[in-house]
């Protein structure tokens, strides 16, 4: 039998089983504890659990929990459709635990959930499309990659004329928008708005000091629809005006 994708709803029930084949749980709604050989998670959104076969483990989900689940009983459906990616999804079946989905694979796992996974062909075809996706790379839940915060300003100061928008800068981050959002305040104490907002001032702060442009056009270079917004920001960030700010940078330079 080829894998089987079927959505399934988890409750307060505890279930406390193993069975023969290879199991992978994917979070798509709601939280669901996970114990796998011993080893504890809480599967979410972004997150599944892998259970190799005739492994013991547990679950239960005490607000409830909607997810994704393959159920690969063939040993052999690997080799037959994953072609040189199945020794790679191999290794990953082997490995009981929780693995952190990119961005794409977890936009790959809600079309999944959104389609008629009843038909075996969009069933058969669609797994084989998820663990494909899945043995090219995806990590264990408990390892996070460095936050990117000097590439992130280099990416917002270089495109401050235009709108920034956070799914952009979470793709830039390999995140989903919530959990970039998260690690972004974590790492600067402030949002992602308020940052690119914060950059916007100081650039256009530094091109007051440095150069002689038109403020309409320092303005329009950091962003800002119009001179009057642009005035009554730096206002609020600085106590002064822009003509206050040159003039106050002329007066320094002269002491």
């Amino acid at each position: 039998m080829p894998p089987i994708l079927s959505l399934r709803h988890y409750n307060h029930d505890q279930i406390i089983h193993s069975h023969e084949h290879v199991q992978l749980v994917f979070g798509l709604r709601g939280q669901l504890d996970f114990e796998v050989a011993g080893q504890g998670s809480r599967i979410q959104q972004q997150l599944l659990a892998v259970v190799p076969g005739d492994t013991r483990h547990a679950c239960g989900s005490s607000q409830g929990s909607h997810c994704l689940v393959v159920d690969i009983t063939d040993r052999g459906w690997l080799q037959q459709r994953l072609g040189h990616h199945a020794d790679a999804a191999q290794r990953l079946l082997d490995r009981p635990g929780a693995v952190r989905l990119s961005p794409m694979q977890s936009q790959l796992v809600g079309w999944l959930a959104a389609s008629p996974i009843n038909d075996p062909i969009i069933s058969e075809q669609g797994a084989a499309l998820l663990l494909a996706s899945l043995a090219s790379g995806c990590e264990p839940a408990g390892q996070e990659r460095p936050f990117a915060l000097a590439a992130l300003q280099a990416y917002i100061d270089r495109h401050l004329s235009h709108p920034l928008q956070v799914r952009d800068l979470a793709t830039i981050a390999g995140l989903s928008v919530q959990r970039f959002h998260a690690r972004f305040v974590s790492e600067t104490g402030m949002t992602p708005q308020e940052f690119v907002r914060l950059r916007r001032l100081q650039q256009g702060h530094a091109l007051l000091v440095g150069t002689q442009l038109p403020v309409g056009e320092v303005a329009a270079r950091v962003g800002y629809a119009s001179q009057s917004a642009f005035t009554a920001a730096l206002s609020r960030q600085y106590g002064l005006t822009p003509r206050a700010i040159r003039r106050e940078a002329r007066d320094n330079s002269r002491a």
